[in-house]
């Protein structure tokens, strides 16, 4: 059994997909055995029979589940760690084997991670994409900055810098300060995928999806960085080409932004064709997945890109873009990799629907998820780096 801790500051699922990332790791780690809490100063989105203290196990129902400790949330200007907070988290730090960060650019990050290295214990920190070019190239003076000051000794200190895929590691190795990377998979909790619920109960909450021609599904942040204007773009194109097309765009996102992407369609003569339905979540997302055609996120960057690998386990073909950092994986389990351009994504429709192969990407994309990406075995691998890490520990001491 490993005793651990894994800490995000807010644990909302409408920031992005760390969130979900950190949730599916804690369900599925625990579910193994081994001994998870979750350290957070938000618990909006954790599951409510999660948030309680004491024992882990749930007696009537034999299950295994991670417990929540909840702390202040880092305050001011620089979000640093109330003293309580502080003190909260090195109890718990003494009685754990290892500590798991999640993104370099928090500074409570930082706070544990100088705590945890004064206590002993070896800590695990997740780039989650935010060590790519793309991302390293927005604001950059500030992250050199925070770089110098912290976060190059957090990541020299750290037993390992873990990236979810060789594409990301190739491009964080050049800010590490040393040879730490390790890369793994995120740990996805498939249990909602093993029996899908079907397309109906998405045909009638959305109505273009009982319209005729191609059906697209975006569902993600609703972010400038994911594309969805070319992608709007994109349905115009087609358009002018005579392939009738419908999109919806689900996700989460600034009101000022959509309204853009409203107007843009409006203006593109695209406005009946497309529908921003916000965050869609549950078995109506599933049957979202089931009642679209393709799936399209021409992202500029993405890390994992969870939404990709849940389209797929619901058998729904993907087109998307190198900016991801698996898209080399998603292109051997029949993903479609196109240049985020409008042109280049209307052209990556057509070739992808005239291909022969294509009724049965679904199945093919279906099959790799449940087999590469088996969470219990992704799991286990984690299980073997943290005793690694641990083994190292002691014989260091």
């Amino acid at each position: 059994m490993v005793r651990c801790i894994h800490y995000l500051s807010r644990i909302r699922l409408e920031d992005g997909g760390v969130a979900r990332a950190v949730l599916d790791f804690c369900r599925v780690f625990a579910g193994l055995g081994n001994q998870v809490t979750l350290l957070t100063g938000d618990a909006t989105d954790v599951p409510p029979e999660w948030q309680r203290t004491g024992e882990t196990s749930t007696p009537n129902q034999g299950l295994n589940l991670p417990r929540v400790a909840l702390v202040d949330e880092p305050r001011g200007l620089l979000e640093l760690f109330p003293i309580p907070a502080k003190l909260r988290a090195t109890e718990l730090l003494r009685d754990c084997d290892l500590l798991h960060l999640h993104a370099p650019w928090t500074p409570s990050n930082v706070q544990l991670a100088s705590i945890a290295h004064r206590l002993g214990v070896p800590y695990v920190l997740s780039a989650h994409g935010m060590l790519d070019d793309w991302s390293m190239a927005r604001m950059h003076l500030k992250k050199r900055l925070f770089l110098t000051l912290a976060a190059n000794r957090m990541m020299r200190r750290a037993a390992r810098v873990h990236c979810t895929a060789q594409a990301e590691l190739d491009q964080a190795a050049k800010w590490l300060p040393r040879n730490n990377g390790v890369v793994l998979p995120l740990v996805m909790d498939l249990s909602s995928f093993e029996t899908l619920p079907g397309p109906d109960a998405a045909r009638q909450r959305f109505p273009l999806l009982r319209s005729d021609g191609v059906k697209l599904l975006f569902l993600s942040r609703v972010h400038p960085k994911k594309g969805v204007d070319l992608l709007i773009r994109a349905v115009a194109e087609l358009q002018r080409q005579g392939r009738k097309t419908t999109l919806l765009v689900a996700g989460p996102g600034e009101t000022r932004y959509v309204n853009q992407l409203r107007k843009l369609s409006a203006e593109l003569g695209v406005g009946a064709q497309i529908e921003f339905p916000g965050m869609v979540r549950g078995v109506e997302k599933l049957s979202l997945y089931q009642a679209a055609d393709l799936f399209v996120l021409p992202t500029s960057q993405e890390n994992f890109g969870l939404v990709l690998v849940e389209a797929m386990a619901c058998r729904l073909p993907v087109i998307t873009t190198r900016g991801v950092d698996i898209w080399k994986e998603l292109s051997e389990a029949g993903a479609s990799i196109i240049e985020p351009t409008p042109a280049a994504i209307a052209a990556g429709i057509q070739t992808l629907l005239a291909d022969p192969t294509f009724p049965q990407r679904g199945n093919r994309g279906r099959a790799w998820v449940l087999d590469k990406l088996d969470p219990q075995c992704v799991a286990r691998r984690y299980e073997s780096l943290y005793q690694q890490i641990s083994d190292e520990t002691r014989e260091t001491r």
